[in-house]
């Protein structure tokens, strides 16, 4: 069946979900055949245990390792097992051994502890990767291995002030919740599956919280009405960065939709000045369907008296010398990227396939052993051979696919620059490639257009208390030798100001990138550490015993599906 042998080469893929969506030869489901090689990957450690053990491939010669893994995958682990006919030639070549294979993996499941498939399908779902073998969901690493332990990723919640504040949602849909200090209690917790109803209060963005991943807020009254938004620490830095102030005039979003930067600076902008807030937030979005979407985020988080959206409007036609742009004192700039530093997708899937067997009979193993070897060592060659050949192609596509992401990002970053009042400009990635990145930062500052306007980079000790105290920083060996840079900058300072964050790290965070630009002819005020309005307010929390407990929305409640990530 096409299925599997369409799906089998995507199991070597970089960027998963864009590979399979934008393929165009597929004959199957792209929704298909992303569930089937997704679900299958996870199993991947153990499937591959089952199938060597079972010496599938050494009796089923004309399967190759990818297509076995997906077979036996649906065989044992799905409901309406391998999706063919029943005399189609790939379904028996598993069904006839299904109870060999299922002895196998009943051996598996014991070996690690588990009681069911249920409760090993669970400890799968909830791990990152199965590279280590500890049994029962037990976890050996220490807080000293934190540099090499993929940590699991909270569920972070942004409470908007918009509609509510911390302390409200502390003393109603958070109430049952208990705190903890840190986000490394949390993630150590998380990752040996003993999940209660934790939260942790973070320590560098005001009014943002950390949950388990595992808890669902969908049906939730808060998050229904818009109290509650479903938001990356990462992706709450460019806003709190830019720290936008009313008397600094308009602010534009240039590449807004979904919303969730939008919304956040809008409900800065109103912490400062309340009912008295004349300044307005013009979300920009070229798209016509993310138009509409970014228009009912706006909405549902209160943000509409604040926030003009200029539906279908491409930032680059703008003109800065006309009104109202002509005014705009500020501008948020989150570009198209390559998305790589978001969790959990478009990464390449850490797939162990298993080996390719040949079975040979007990009469012939001796005449037939220097045969054996040098087909074992063909393999070898082949499979060597054709793993250099995928990751040469996909250096190539990269590479060429940075290089026309980078080219736009940067125009689009110089654009903003041209506008004559702005005196603010911040610049954000989820991406973890400098060529996105700091690359992009260096180039324009370099440009004519930053030398003539005197623009230049936020230092770290100029940021809000939060950012400056944010421990990730940018990488200043990318930089060294980029071509066609006069040097006249200092490039560990430059890198120094850059915020980045990591993902499947300690933090708990996306892969993300954010770098503020200021202009030195105008006097602007930071704040400083111990006088930030936002953490005055977002850390002025009441006693929770003091607080009366709300009764959340019902499962009968209809749910909203909000925008949980954003690009």
């Amino acid at each position: 069946m096409s299925l599997y042998y369409e799906s089998a080469p995507f199991l070597s893929q970089a960027s998963l979900k864009s590979q399979v969506f934008s393929s165009k030869s597929l004959k199957s489901s792209p929704r298909q055949v992303f569930a089937l090689v997704s679900e299958a990957s996870k199993w991947s450690v153990i499937l591959k245990e089952v199938i060597d053990n079972s010496q599938l491939l050494a009796y089923e010669r004309k399967l190759t390792p990818g297509v076995a893994l997906l077979l036996v995958h649906d065989l044992l682990l799905t409901k309406n097992g391998v999706a063919a006919p029943e005399s189609h030639p790939l379904r028996l070549a598993v069904t006839r051994h299904k109870a060999r294979l299922h002895a196998e993996l009943t051996k598996a499941r014991v070996k690690r502890g588990f009681a069911s498939i249920g409760d090993l399908g669970a400890h799968v779902n909830s791990s990152s990767s199965l590279d280590s073998e500890n049994g029962a969901g037990q976890s050996n690493v220490t807080p000293s291995d934190s540099l090499s332990k993929k940590w699991a990723h909270p569920r972070w919640v942004r409470i908007n002030t918009l509609r509510t504040s911390l302390d409200e949602q502390l003393c109603t849909t958070f109430a049952s919740y208990q705190k903890v200090d840190s986000i490394t209690n949390l993630l150590e917790v998380i990752s040996k599956a003993t999940v209660g109803r934790l939260l942790h209060i973070d320590k560098h963005i005001p009014n943002l919280l950390a949950l388990a991943p595992s808890i669902n807020l969908s049906k939730v009254a808060a998050y229904q009405n818009g109290s509650i938004i479903l938001q990356d620490k990462a992706s709450c830095f460019p806003a709190y960065i830019l720290n936008p102030r009313p008397e600094d005039g308009d602010i534009i979003d240039a590449c807004a939709a979904p919303g969730n930067k939008t919304t956040h600076v809008a409900a800065q902008l109103q912490s400062y000045a309340g009912s008295m807030l004349k300044a307005k937030v013009w979300a920009c979005e070229r798209d016509k369907g993310r138009s509409v979407s970014l228009k009912m985020m706006t909405d549902m988080a209160g943000a509409e008296s604040i926030v003009n959206i200029k539906a279908e409007q491409d930032f680059l036609k703008i003109n800065p010398e006309r009104p109202p742009w002509d005014t705009i004192g500020s501008l948020l700039l989150d570009p198209s990227c390559s998305g790589s530093g978001i969790v959990g997708r478009d990464e390449k899937l850490n797939v162990v396939l298993p080996k390719k067997q040949i079975r040979v009979s007990d009469k012939s193993k001796s005449l037939k052993r220097k045969r054996k070897i040098r087909s074992e060592r063909a393999y070898i060659s082949e499979d060597a051979e054709e793993i250099l050949v995928t990751a040469e192609d996909h250096s190539t596509k990269l590479s060429a696919r940075l290089d026309a992401l980078s080219t736009i990002q940067l125009k689009l970053l110089l654009h903003a620059f041209h506008f004559p009042k702005a005196r603010k400009v911040v610049y954000s990635t989820c991406s973890v490639y400098s060529q996105e990145n700091e690359h992009v930062v260096i180039k324009a500052l370099d440009s004519p257009i930053a030398l003539q306007r005197r623009w230049r980079i936020l230092r770290r000790d100029e940021q809000v208390s939060g950012a400056r105290a944010w421990p990730i920083r940018g990488e200043v060996n990318t930089c060294q030798n980029l071509s066609g840079i006069d040097g006249i900058h200092e490039l560990p300072v430059i890198a120094e100001s850059c915020i980045r964050c990591e993902k499947e790290t300690v933090e708990g965070t996306q892969g993300f990138f954010v770098a503020a630009f200021v202009r030195d002819e105008i006097q602007i005020g930071f704040n400083i550490e111990g006088n930030d309005p936002l953490f005055a307010k977002a850390n002025s929390i009441v006693n929770a015993d003091d607080c009366k407990p709300q009764e959340e929305g019902s499962d009968s409640d209809p749910e909203w599906e909000g925008f949980s990530v954003e690009e």
